[in-house]
């Protein structure tokens, strides 16, 4: 979590074109694409029971990005200066705390989905039961517990009053206020960079394992070639063997939904509030300038972040069966609608490597 500056400090001002007027535009966008967005994924997916981990995880995902594009008008208003100090206040207190909070529980969940898509490849047959369930809901609980028990404290320590229309949001801190959000800051640390080294481990199995299940599948198709018996055994193959194999390369595909995104969205932030950091407590190593370039590469990447909240319904879509059969019943679409564009068909034959690899529940 960061320290917004909403103040200006000589030639090192940080209300430039870029802050008061380009990201403003661009966390408009996001509201209006996300906020539709996930207003109908809300809606779609808690119509749909919660039958498998991967579903309560993505509801968990839904509600994050619904709460965190609640944030989106309160930084649009701060970030143009056309918020009162009351508001920037607020934007302090809570909005940017929500914000951060919603962050580091979708990055927890991906790190949950990346251990659950990768049970699944390498364990397609294990069955789900209502115990099992229970204890899903039970640790997606645990980690909202959690995060708002980091998150709460700085809230209520954030309570001092502005001294000047002009401030920091680390004027409104606490001395105990300050010190937890150091704490604060090195548990968000910890757990981006725990749920990096999560993600690419699973990834890394899936990848391993659909590679050995395109190896397998490619030997037996050239030994049932090399074993052609007749022209009509041999116009059987083609058409029940060549069709399947784009469709099994594109079903594999989908599951690096979740890896992309997770690398797009959360990646580029964690690396560059390195140098920012270092550019806000090491004061004397850098110039003025150096401190902007940090600034805005720190705010660039941080968009980059909640771009995240408009490309995870991307990822209901695709790898969510579910949540496509009740989306187009919603919107009284067939069911076969847009089935190129995920890489299935409507039938079970579609799948040839199963649902597992490829999170289709």
């Amino acid at each position: 979590m960061e320290i917004h500056s909403n103040h200006t400090n000589g030639s090192c001002s940080r209300d430039n074109a870029l802050k008061t007027v380009v990201f403003p535009v661009l966390y408009s966008v996001l509201l209006l694409l996300g906020g539709m967005l996930n207003a109908l994924a809300a809606w779609v997916f808690f119509r749909i029971p919660s039958r498998s981990h991967f579903i309560i995880y993505l509801k968990n995902i839904v509600v994050a990005d619904v709460l965190m594009t609640f944030t989106f008008p309160f930084k649009i208003l701060s970030d143009s200066n056309m918020a009162s100090v009351g508001l920037r206040v607020f934007v302090c207190r809570a909005s940017s705390v929500l914000f951060y909070l919603t962050m580091y529980i979708s990055i927890l969940f991906f790190g949950l989905i990346s251990i659950d898509r990768c049970r699944k490849t390498l364990r397609p047959f294990q069955g789900t039961d209502a115990a099992r369930l229970t204890r899903r809901k039970l640790l997606s609980g645990a980690v909202w517990c959690l995060m708002l028990a980091l998150c709460v404290p700085n809230v209520a320590l954030t309570s001092k009053a502005p001294a000047a229309p002009r401030f920091k949001c680390s004027d409104l801190k606490t001395e105990a206020g300050l010190w937890w959000h150091e704490v604060v800051n090195h548990v968000c640390q910890v757990i981006f960079w725990a749920n990096l080294a999560t993600v690419v481990t699973c990834y890394t199995l899936i990848t391993k394992e659909l590679y050995v299940s395109y190896s397998r599948t490619k030997a037996r198709g050239a030994g049932g070639a090399m074993q052609r018996p007749s022209g009509g055994a041999t116009a059987a193959v083609a058409a029940t063997g060549g069709p399947s194999q784009p469709k099994r390369r594109s079903v594999s595909g989908n599951v690096f939904l979740v890896l992309a995104v997770f690398f797009v969205c959360f990646v580029p932030f964690h690396f560059a509030r390195v140098p920012y950091t270092m550019s806000q407590t090491r004061v004397r190593l850098f110039d003025c300038q150096l401190k902007l370039f940090f600034f805005q590469l720190k705010e660039s990447t941080l968009w980059l972040s909640s771009l995240n909240s408009l490309l995870d319904p991307l990822i209901y879509f695709f790898l969510c069966r579910s949540f496509r059969a009740a989306l187009f019943k919603t919107l009284s679409l067939p069911p076969a609608t847009c089935s190129w564009l995920a890489g299935r068909g409507s039938g079970p034959s579609s799948v040839p490597l199963g649902t597992s690899s490829a999170g289709g529940v």
